[in-house]
């Protein structure tokens, strides 16, 4: 059985951002299958306001239309044995506003897999959402500073990431999604967002819990 993750890049994260944070994953975790999707071009950065956009244009549906082929081609995909390797479990992670749209797929998926959804530092999840077991709410700290969408309990499903040299907003806010954005990084640390994915080192402490219990 396979996993998949499908990643969901933040306001202004580009394909080369989002190529950065697939690589390292890559590395980090070559037996999970992993691709993403930038932040869509003219989407507003309002999550609300670019889901709409995004309905509306029938990008948010091309996208969901997107995962479940994937699921169909890898659920018929025949290894060198023969056999197919079925999908067991497809994340959705979403970044910030991308944490919106992770939210709006989800409610719009029909897959055979488990769905588990995952927002790192991003928009909430829906309470329906919230009640599945496998959601993961992420926010970080740093020295006693909070990440700018810090979650909370968020309904028990909070999660904290420790970040290290990341008390500005910015660097902590990327430190979910790479571990080495840091106060160092001036551009970051002054609102340039094209620095988040600088020397990505892919955060993947959502998959954490579930490599240990598979």
């Amino acid at each position: 059985m396979s996993v998949a993750v499908f990643y969901f890049g933040g306001f202004q994260a580009s394909q080369p951002d989002i190529d950065k944070w697939l690589r390292s994953a890559r590395l980090q975790k070559p037996q999970i299958i992993f691709r993403g999707f930038p932040w869509p071009s003219g989407a507003s950065a309002k999550g609300a306001v670019a889901i709409k956009t995004l309905r509306g244009d029938g990008r948010l549906a091309a996208m969901v239309q997107a995962i479940e082929q994937f699921e169909k081609d890898q659920n018929n995909k025949k290894g060198p044995d023969g056999k197919t390797d079925k999908l067991e479990t497809i994340f959705l992670v979403g970044h910030s506003s991308g944490g919106a749209i992770a939210n709006a797929v989800d409610v719009d998926l029909n897959v055979d897999a488990d769905v588990a959804l995952v927002t790192l530092d991003g928009s909430m999840p829906s309470d329906s959402q919230l009640a599945r077991d496998d959601t993961q709410v992420w926010g970080a700290t740093c020295a006693g500073q909070r990440s700018r969408n810090f979650p909370g309990n968020a309904k028990g499903r909070g999660r904290v990431f420790q970040a290290t040299n990341c008390k500005a907003e910015w660097p902590l806010h990327f430190s979910v999604v790479n571990t080495n954005a840091s106060d160092a990084n001036a551009g970051l640390v002054a609102g340039d967002l094209s620095q988040g994915y600088v020397n990505c080192s892919t955060n993947l402490m959502f998959l954490n819990r579930f490599m240990e219990l598979h």
